[in-house]
């Protein structure tokens, strides 16, 4: 399958940032979007609603849905998945996109904002994936797509953020389980992670850590996750894919224009080491 005409994608958190990206790239093809995400009004920091989302899309050639929704709220998730459905004609692929970070240490983590993580990361994707898989047993194509990062257990990932990583693990965990579970009925699960930080609204707001120079643009992503969802489901599930390589696997090998400032060094993201 070389693009996404005509699918329905889902995609969690999608009304900014890398989710946004991800529908754009699709919508380019003439791909069915739905847009879930929490914010239908305008965020006082963040831009970006279900139904700007919504219109970008069309406005790039996709058909949208924007749909408000909670992801810890499981009865929300069902009838989310089940107006998508019926809206579109099935779904083919999830995306589970939707994350809460908190780069805090064991004392400076309430546990308000733990399970809000936890809920979020782990729970959220669970959730997604068990609602969205009587739609996607109807696919031709079916994919799940996490976007999680390989797991690596050195101690140096858990240190200065615990809560935080063991969230964005328990998306890779379910990557492993589901990859396994799901290969009879030829749906994909996979995982997909930046080389590099990417720059969104939502980085901005962490306090000026890190320099948007010396990162790249939620785009290199997108067209990572664009790659990935056209592939046969069949013979390529359980990968943890790295944005970059994935490019080069496609037979791209400069990487420059991905860059907020071409030239620049780049920093590289959490959980992977330089190897």
């Amino acid at each position: 399958m070389s693009d996404l005409r005509g699918k329905t994608l889902f995609i969690t958190g999608a009304s900014r940032g890398i989710g946004a990206a991800i529908a754009l790239r699709a919508a380019a093809d003439g791909a069915n979007i739905v847009v879930a995400a929490k914010t239908a009004e305008p965020h006082p920091k963040l831009p970006g609603t279900v139904h700007t989302a919504a219109r970008d899309i069309e406005a790039a050639g996709g058909q949208a849905l924007p749909l408000q929704l909670d992801v810890r709220d499981d009865e929300a998730i069902g009838a989310a998945m089940a107006q998508a459905a019926g809206h579109f004609g099935g779904i083919d692929c999830l995306i589970n996109n939707a994350s809460a970070i908190s780069l805090t240490g064991t004392e400076q983590t309430p546990m308000k904002r733990f399970d809000l993580m936890f809920s979020v990361n782990v729970r959220a994707t669970y959730a997604c994936a068990q609602a969205c898989l009587p739609y996607l047993k109807k696919a031709s194509n079916a994919h799940i797509l996490n976007l999680a990062p390989p797991i690596n257990l050195a101690p140096r990932w858990f240190a200065e953020h615990t809560a935080y990583t063991m969230s964005k693990y328990g998306m890779s965990m379910c990557v492993l389980g589901m990859a396994e579970e799901f290969a009879a009925e030829r749906i994909a699960v996979n995982a997909l992670w930046p080389r590099t930080v990417i720059y969104t609204a939502a980085l901005a707001m962490l306090g000026g850590r890190v320099k948007p120079e010396n990162c790249r643009k939620p785009d290199i992503v997108a067209d990572a996750a664009h790659w990935i969802l056209t592939q046969d489901a069949g013979s390529c599930s359980g990968n943890f894919f790295i944005d970059d390589a994935v490019l080069r696997t496609a037979g791209r090998a400069d990487f420059d224009d991905y860059a907020m400032s071409p030239g620049a060094a780049l920093l590289p993201d959490l959980f992977l080491d330089e190897n």
